[in-house]
Formats: C-alpha cells, sequence, structure tokens
C-alpha cells in the first residue's frame, strides 16, 4: 500500500507526519506523493481540504483520513495520541471505505466555447467585487427568482456545517446526494424579491447562476478564491464524482454535530 502525508505545517503536525512516515514505512507500506492509496492529513479540517484539491483528480482510487491537531474536525476525528493505533490500523487494512457527495462547478464564459470546472468539498460562493451581486437563478432550465443580496453559497451535504450554517442554512446528513443553495443578505422590499429559505436540490436537478449586469465575479471554491471575468453562467449540480474516506470506527455525523455546536454549552 502507497500513503502520502499532508501537514498543516506547524511543529505538532510536522512532528506527527514524521512520525507517522517512520511508522508505516517500517510496516512495509510506501511513501509516495503522486499516487498514494490513502492519504493522512494532520492538522484540522482546512488541511484536509488542501488534501482533497491536492488528489482531487485521483478520488477513484485515494481515501483520505484525518488528525486533528486542534479541535475536533467534521473530517479530522484522529488524535494525536492515537497515532501508533490509526498506523497499526492501517498497515493491516482494517478499515471501511465511505464516500460522500461533491459538488461540481462549471463556469461558462462570453463569447468563448471554453469553460472551467472544478469541485469541491465544502462550498463555493459567488459575489460580486463591488457592487450588489444581481443574479437570475434557473433551476432545471427555469427562470426561478433574480437574487439581488450580497453574495450566494453553494453547499455539499458534508459542507453544510460549515459557511452554510453560518448563513442559516440547513444541516444535511452525507448520505444524502444532494447540494444546498443559501443567500447572503439578500434584498427584499416592496421591489424585489426572493425565496428567503435555502434551497436543496437533488442529484438530478442542476442550478445556473446567470450574470444581470456584471460579468467579472469572486468565486471560492473551497478554501480557493478566484476572480473569473467575462462570465456568462455558472451551473452547479451533484458531482459524479465522489470523496472517499478511511473509516476505522464509528464517526456518526449527528454526533460530530452534536459535540462541534452543542457540547460544552449545555447548562
Amino acid at each position: 500500500m502507497k500513503f502520502a502525508i499532508q501537514s498543516r505545517n506547524d511543529d505538532q503536525s510536522n512532528e506527527l507526519m514524521e512520525r507517522a512516515k517512520t511508522y508505516l514505512t517500517d510496516f512495509g507500506l510506501t511513501f509516495d506523493e503522486e499516487s498514494p492509496d490513502i492519504v493522512l492529513s494532520i492538522g484540522g479540517d482546512g488541511t484536509l481540504l488542501h488534501a482533497f484539491h491536492r488528489y482531487a483528480d485521483q478520488l477513484s482510487s485515494v481515501a483520505f483520513v484525518g488528525i486533528h491537531t486542534g479541535h475536533l474536525g467534521f473530517y479530522a476525528d484522529w488524535k494525536p495520541d492515537e497515532i501508533e493505533k490509526l498506523v497499526i490500523s492501517i498497515a493491516k487494512h482494517e478499515y471501511n471505505v465511505i464516500e460522500y457527495p461533491l459538488l461540481e462547478a462549471t463556469i461558462h464564459y462570453c463569447g468563448e466555447e471554453e469553460s472551467s470546472t472544478y469541485l469541491a468539498l465544502n462550498e463555493s460562493t459567488i459575489k460580486s467585487p463591488d457592487v450588489t451581486l444581481v443574479m437570475d437563478v434557473e433551476l432545471n432550465g427555469s427562470h426561478f427568482e433574480r437574487f439581488r443580496g450580497d453574495g450566494l453559497c453553494m453547499s455539499t451535504p458534508s459542507g453544510s456545517t460549515a459557511y452554510n450554517k453560518a448563513l442559516g442554512g440547513a444541516v444535511i446528513h452525507p448520505a444524502l446526494e444532494a447540494i444546498q443553495l443559501t443567500e447572503m443578505a439578500s434584498i427584499n422590499n416592496r421591489v424585489f424579491r426572493t425565496v428567503g429559505s435555502s434551497l436543496v436540490l437533488p442529484a438530478h436537478h442542476a442550478c445556473v447562476l446567470k450574470p444581470v449586469k456584471a460579468a467579472d465575479f469572486m468565486v471560492t471554491i473551497d478554501q480557493l478564491h478566484l476572480l473569473h471575468k467575462d462570465v456568462k453562467s455558472i451551473e452547479y449540480r451533484v458531482a459524479k464524482e465522489k470523496v472517499r474516506f478511511a473509516r476505522f470506527r464509528p464517526f456518526p455525523f449527528w454526533k460530530r454535530v452534536h459535540d462541534s455546536f452543542i457540547d460544552g454549552f449545555e447548562a
């Protein structure tokens, strides 16, 4: 088996990375950063997002596992003092692989046949650099609304606990193949109206955003911030690809939600 390691690059994460590399090679595994079978992410959820995008072209063959060197994350569930236990489990192939849905974002440009396609593990957002964002929202080819506001966020189920939740969106279990469109400070008055609620779209639905005025937008794909010029449309749908996680023990989604947002705040 071949493995790679993504570190947050702080002292603790780098020390754990070296220990894990030594342990795994001692067990006969091969360190291979080009085409690994399993990728250890040591840091936090942001570190795992970097690992995901680093190996986004190998999702059908690579599995991810996270070790957190900060707060417990939604993707990083192993603790630093469990590194030896994790290494032994990897060496013995004592794990199952689970799959989560991803978001596909395709950006089409004015006057060009070419487009840019990205995969997101958490979400994609779109904002206008200087003015209010004005976008026509189409669902399955039919006009739904004209949005005016700060921006829009399209998230995956596993990413629904991130920026989407901060915007007031729903938390969705990642067993559901869906994407969620959530507004950022929409303008609603006697003239302009939006639905005002998050929209959850199933895998066979597509959402297309079409600019009304400006054609230059700031688009994020997880932690990546990109300025796209002369945008004709942005199409979102559930991706055909999935992200694969190596699971060595139960890691219930709702328990993660409880531990992250409720535990420690109860009276």
